[in-house]
C-alpha cells in the first residue's frame, strides 16, 4: 500500500488526462498485486463457470431443442457463448464487494487525499478486474475445448468475440462500482451485484433459444443487452444459434454489443464518479 501511495503522490501534474491514466494503472496495479496475494479469490471465481459449463453440457445437453437438432455436441456449441457471457457479467459482484471493501476500510478517503484523479480509483479497480476476468476467460475456453466446444470462423473473429466478452464485462463492473459505492458493506454488495444478474442472464438467449419462449417474454429476451453479446459471440464463433427474431439487436448482435457496452460504461461511470466523491466527501 505504502509503494501505490508513494507511486501516486510523485506523479507528475502534466496532462489530466495523461495523470488519469497514470493514476489509474497505478491503482490497477495495486489491486492486482493484492489478488495475486490472495489466490482463492481466482479459484473460487474460476470454480462456479466450469461447474455451469459441465453440468449443463452433460446433464441438459440431450433435451435441448436448438435448430431442431437434440444432439448434445451441438448444444455445448450454442451453449458456450452463454457461459462465457454469464461469466465476464457475474464479475459485476466482485467488483462492487472490493470497491465497497475499501469503503469499508477508509481507504478510499486515504486515496482522496492524495494528488490524484478523481475517477482513477474506480478506473483502476474495473481495470485490474478486467484482467482477472480475461484470465478467467482464458481458462473457461480450454475447459470448454475439452468437453468439445469448437470454433468455425477465423483467428479474427474468434478474438473479436472474446474482446466484445471483455468489454461487455467492462460494461457491467461499472455497475457493480455503483452498487458498491451505494451500499454500507461487502457483503450487501455482493448480494445487490447478483441478485439482479441472475432474471438478465435467465431471461435471454443464454442457454436456451429464445424463439421457444412466450411472444412477450421473448420480446424482452431479444433486446436484453446481455442477449446481444451472447448472440455476437455465437456469430463470430461460427456457432449454431442463428436468430430468427425482427429484433434489431439480434439482426446486428455485434453493434448492438458494441453500442450497449458504450451507453453502459458511460452513464454508470459517470454515475460512480460522482457517487465516489459524494459518498467520501
Amino acid at each position: 500500500m505504502s509503494a501505490v501511495t508513494d507511486a501516486v503522490r510523485v506523479a507528475a501534474p502534466g496532462n489530466p488526462v495523461g495523470q488519469s491514466i497514470r493514476d489509474s494503472l497505478v491503482v490497477a496495479k495495486r489491486n492486482l498485486i493484492r489478488m495475486s496475494r490472495i489466490p482463492e479469490v481466482v479459484i473460487f471465481g474460476l470454480i462456479q463457470p466450469i461447474m455451469f459449463v459441465v453440468l449443463f453440457s452433460y446433464v441438459f445437453g440431450g433435451s435441448m431443442n436448438i435448430g431442431g437438432s437434440t444432439d448434445s455436441t451441438v448444444y455445448r456449441e450454442f451453449l458456450m457463448a452463454g457461459i462465457f457471457a454469464q461469466t465476464v457479467t457475474f464479475a459485476t459482484a466482485g467488483a462492487g464487494a472490493g470497491i465497497a471493501e475499501d469503503m469499508h476500510k477508509g481507504l478510499i478517503d486515504r486515496f482522496r487525499s492524495l494528488p490524484m484523479a478523481r475517477g482513477a480509483v474506480l478506473t483502476g479497480r474495473t481495470l485490474a478486474d478486467l484482467v482477472q476476468t480475461a484470465l478467467t476467460l482464458l481458462v473457461l475456453a480450454v475447459v470448454a475445448l475439452l468437453v468439445g466446444w469448437r470454433t468455425h470462423t477465423s483467428v479474427g473473429e474468434v478474438l473479436g468475440a472474446f474482446g466484445l466478452l471483455l468489454l461487455t464485462g467492462y460494461a457491467f463492473t461499472w455497475i457493480g462500482a455503483v452498487i458498491g459505492l451505494s451500499v454500507r458493506s461487502p457483503e450487501a454488495a455482493t448480494s445487490g451485484g447478483l441478485v439482479w444478474l441472475f432474471p438478465v442472464t435467465f431471461v435471454s438467449n443464454a442457454f436456451v433459444d429464445s424463439s421457444n419462449m412466450t411472444p412477450w417474454l421473448r420480446h424482452i429476451a431479444d433486446w436484453n443487452p446481455f442477449s446481444a453479446t451472447v448472440q455476437a459471440s455465437r456469430e463470430l464463433f461460427g456457432n449454431p444459434g442463428v436468430s430468427t427474431s425482427d429484433a434489431w439487436p439480434m439482426q446486428h448482435p455485434v453493434w448492438a454489443s458494441l453500442i450497449y457496452s458504450v451507453l453502459i460504461i458511460v452513464f454508470f461511470r459517470t454515475l460512480a464518479v460522482r457517487k465516489y466523491r459524494s459518498a467520501a466527501a
